[in-house]
C-alpha cells in the first residue's frame, strides 16, 4: 500500500514545544484522513530542532466511491421542505423515491484521489497548527513557530501537488546546518529520507537522540571512573537542541565543590544545560560536567569543553558570591524584607502569611507529635530564604537554601529539614515529609494556602488552577495518609468556614481512583461528615472489599429495595416513628428483627474500635434475613399495625447500614 511522507522544515523549534508538536501533527493528520474515509495501517510523527516529520503507511490511492441514501421529508410535506431537501442534496424531484410514507434520495459520489485530499489536509494542518507561540515573517500572513522554509510531501513516491503562501511542496530536504553544510537531498519515501538524514548528520527520532546522549555520556564517565547524574527532564531538553548530539566531558574548577551540590547542579542545568557527574566511591559531585554539542568536533571536543568550562566558572562564581553574601545577611534581615513582599492583594504580605502559618503550625504540632514552640519557630523561618540572593537567582532552590543557611547558622537539623521539606510534596513523584516537625510546617503551609484562597473565592475552575490549590490539597492528603496522622481537618481554622471539605473529597477521589478505588465509595463515606482522612480511607477500603463479595452486593440490593419502599410510603404520609416490635409470625419478620437486635452491639463496637472490616462482617449477617424478608413478607399489609412494624424494620436496616456509609450514594 502507498506511503505518505511529510516534512515541515523551519528555523529552530524550541525544545519544549517539540514533543507536543509531534503529537499534534499526528492527531491532526489522523483526524483529517479519517474524516475523508482514509484509514492508514500505521502512522508516526517525529520532531527535532528544525523539522516536524510524519510517515503514514498503507493509505489507499483514492477514496472509495460512496453510495449514500438520505432520508427526506414526509410524503405530503410542504413544498418548501421538499425544495430545501433538494437544494441540500443537489437532487431533482424525479430522483426521489418513496418508502413508508417518506421521501428518500440517493447520492452516488466518486472517490477523490488521495493526493488531492492530502494537499488540502496539509495546508489546513499548517494553517491551523496549535503552536503555543507563533510568528509571521516577511510579507506573508502564515503563522508558524519559526519561519517555515520548506515542505516535503510525497505520496506513493510522487510529489503531492501543494502550494500556498509562497511554499510549494517538493521531495527535497536538508541536512545538518553545519556538518552537512546545509546540503539538500532528495527523498521519495521514508527509508530514503531516514537514510539520507543520517548521512547528512541528522538523527530524526528524538528517542534515538536521547539514547545516543545517554550512551555517549555514560561511556565518557566510565572511562574516567565517574558516574553520570541522570536527569530525565534535562535529557528531553538537550535532545531537542541537537540534530547530531555529541556528549563531551568537561572539567570544572574543583574549588567550586564547596558550594551546595544543588546550587552546582541547578546552575549547570538552568544556565548551561549540562549534566553533572559524581564520584561513585563517595556519591558526591565530581569536578566535571557533560555538555551535549551539536557537532562531532575534529579535536574530540577539547575546544568546546574548554570554552564551556570557562562559562561554567563564571556562572559558579556568581553563585559563590550569592552564597557568601547571603550568609552575611541571615534570617533576620530576610524576614524584615518579607514585609515588602506581597503574597496576594487580598491576602496581605508574605510576612503576614508567615504569621498565619506559624500560628497554624503551633496548633497542628501536637496532633502530629511535634513540639508546638519548635514548630512555630520553624514556620517563621520557612519562607525567609525567598528574599535571599541565591533564591532570587534560582527560585527552584527555595527551601533547599533555607536549610543550608539554617545549618550554617547553627540551628538544629530538624528545624533546617522542616524549612526544606515544607514545600513537599510538589508533585505526584515527590516524597512527602515524614519527620513530625516537617509534617506540621508542611501541613500549615498548604492549609493556609487553601483556606486563604477559598476565603477570597479564588477557587479552581475547570482546568484553571493558577494558585495550584489542587496540588496543595493533594499534598495535604498524601502527607496525612502516608504519615498516618489523625488530623481532624474540620478542626483546622477556616476549613469548615470556607467549605473546603468537598474540595478535599474531590481530591481524595483522584488519589483513590489512581489506586483503583471507586469514586462513589468516597462520596458514600464522606457523607458521614467524617473529617479524619485516615479513617475515611480505611472505611472506603473496607467498603470496597465488602461490596465485591456476594454478601455485600446482595445486601446493597436489599438496601435499595428498602429505600425505594420507604420513599414511596413517605409520599403517602409520615413514616411511623419508634423502634420495631418483636413478633413471632411470620418467621422471616421475626428473624430480621432478631438479626437487627444482634447486629447493633457488634456493629457499634466494631465502629468504635475503627475495625471497619469487622463492621462490614457484622453487616453481612443481615444479608440472609433481609433476602428472606423481602421474599416472604408483604410490607404494605392491609393490617395497619403489621405495615407500621415492617416499615420500622426497614428504617432500622437503613439506619444500621447508614452507620457505615451512605449506601444511597453507591452507584455500582
Amino acid at each position: 500500500m502507498p506511503q505518505l511522507l511529510l516534512e515541515l522544515f523551519s528555523e529552530e523549534i524550541p525544545a519544549r514545544m517539540q514533543a507536543q508538536a509531534a503529537r499534534d501533527l499526528e492527531r491532526m493528520v489522523r483526524d483529517g484522513l479519517s474524516a475523508a474515509g482514509l484509514i492508514s495501517e500505521g502512522m508516526k510523527a517525529f520532531a527535532g530542532p528544525r523539522r516536524l516529520a510524519l510517515v503514514v503507511e498503507g493509505l489507499p490511492i483514492a477514496q472509495a466511491d460512496r453510495d449514500e441514501e438520505l432520508k427526506g421529508p414526509r410524503i405530503g410535506a410542504p413544498d418548501q421542505a421538499i425544495d430545501g431537501f433538494l437544494r441540500k442534496t443537489g437532487l431533482t424531484r424525479d430522483q426521489l423515491s418513496e418508502r413508508d410514507g417518506v421521501w428518500f434520495g440517493r447520492i452516488q459520489t466518486a472517490g477523490r484521489p488521495t493526493p488531492q485530499i492530502i494537499a488540502e489536509l496539509v495546508e489546513q494542518t499548517v494553517r491551523n497548527f496549535p503552536w503555543p507561540k507563533s510568528m509571521t515573517w516577511g510579507s506573508g500572513k502564515l503563522r508558524w513557530v519559526r519561519p517555515l522554509q520548506r515542505i516535503l510531501c510525497v505520496f506513493d513516491r510522487e510529489i503531492v501537488p501543494l502550494s500556498f503562501e509562497g511554499l510549494t511542496a517538493g521531495d527535497l530536504s536538508q541536512g545538518h546546518r553545519f556538518m552537512g553544510s546545509g546540503q539538500v537531498f532528495r527523498a521519495r519515501d521514508y527509508d530514503e529520507y531516514h537514510e539520507a538524514l543520517a548521512g547528512h548528520y541528522v538523527v530524526l527520532d528524538p528517542e534515538e537522540r536521547k539514547a545516543r546522549i545517554l550512551e555517549g555520556a555514560r561511556t565518557l564517565c566510565f572511562a574516567r571512573n565517574l558516574e553520570l547524574v541522570e536527569d530525565e527532564g534535562l535529557l528531553d531538553e538537550v535532545a531537542g537542541l541537537a540534530e547530531w548530539p555529541t556528549p563531551i566531558l568537561g572539567d570544572m574548577d574543583p574549588a567550586f565543590l564547596d558550594l551546595p551540590p544543588e546550587v552546582i547542579r541547578t546552575s549547570m542545568r538552568t544556565h548551561q544545560k549540562y549534566f553533572a557527574v559524581r564520584d561513585p566511591a563517595t556519591g558526591k559531585l565530581a569536578p566535571h560536567f557533560i555538555v551535549v554539542a551539536n557537532i562531532a568536533a575534529a579535536d574530540g571536543g577539547a575546544v568546546i569543553a574548554a570554552g564551556n568550562a570557562k562559562v561554567l566558572s563564571a556562572r559558579l562564581s556568581d553563585a559563590r558570591f550569592f552564597w557568601d553574601e547571603d550568609r552575611k545577611s541571615g534570617f533576620e534581615d530576610w524576614l524584615k524584607k518579607l514585609d515588602g513582599v506581597t503574597f496576594h492583594a487580598k491576602l496581605g504580605t508574605m510576612a503576614e502569611r508567615v504569621e498565619r502559618i506559624a500560628a497554624l503550625a503551633r496548633e497542628i504540632a501536637p496532633l502530629v507529635g511535634a513540639d508546638p514552640d519548635v514548630a512555630e519557630k520553624a514556620a517563621r523561618l520557612a519562607k525567609a530564604d525567598l528574599t535571599s540572593q541565591m533564591v532570587g537567582e534560582f527560585p527552584e532552590l527555595q527551601g533547599v537554601m533555607g536549610r543550608y543557611y539554617a545549618l550554617a547558622d547553627g540551628m538544629d537539623a530538624d528545624i533546617a529539614d522542616a524549612i526544606r521539606d515544607h514545600y513537599r510534596p510538589q508533585g505526584p513523584g515527590d516524597a512527602v515529609p515524614t519527620a513530625p516537625l516537617s509534617v506540621a510546617v508542611a501541613l500549615a503551609d498548604k492549609l493556609d494556602t487553601l483556606v486563604g484562597f477559598f476565603s477570597i473565592d479564588e477557587k479552581p475552575t475547570g482546568s484553571k488552577d493558577p494558585f495550584a490549590l489542587r496540588r496543595a490539597a493533594l499534598g495535604v492528603i498524601r502527607i496525612i495518609l502516608e504519615s498516618g496522622n489523625r488530623l481532624a481537618l474540620n478542626a483546622v481554622p477556616g476549613v469548615s468556614a470556607n467549605d473546603l471539605m468537598p474540595f478535599f473529597a474531590d481530591r481524595l477521589k483522584v488519589t483513590l481512583r489512581d489506586q483503583g478505588k471507586r469514586f462513589d465509595l468516597v462520596d458514600a463515606v464522606f457523607a458521614l461528615n467524617d473529617d479524619d482522612l485516615v479513617r475515611i480511607v480505611a472505611r472506603v477500603e473496607a467498603l470496597d472489599g465488602f461490596l465485591k463479595a456476594d454478601d455485600g452486593a446482595n445486601l446493597l440490593a436489599g438496601y435499595r429495595r428498602a429505600a425505594n419502599i420507604l420513599k414511596a410510603e413517605e409520599k403517602k404520609g409520615p413514616l411511623p416513628a419508634g423502634a420495631p416490635s418483636a413478633v413471632s409470625q411470620p418467621a422471616e419478620e421475626a428473624a430480621l428483627f432478631a438479626a437487627l437486635q444482634a447486629l447493633e452491639p457488634k456493629l457499634d463496637a466494631a465502629l468504635a474500635a475503627e475495625d471497619f472490616t469487622g463492621a462490614m462482617t457484622a453487616l453481612a449477617a443481615l444479608r440472609e434475613p433481609v433476602d428472606a424478608f423481602f421474599t416472604a413478607v408483604l410490607v404494605n399489609s392491609d393490617v395497619p399495625a403489621e405495615r407500621e412494624n415492617r416499615l420500622r424494620l426497614l428504617q432500622q436496616v437503613q439506619t444500621a447500614m447508614g452507620k457505615v456509609a451512605d449506601f444511597s450514594l453507591v452507584t455500582g
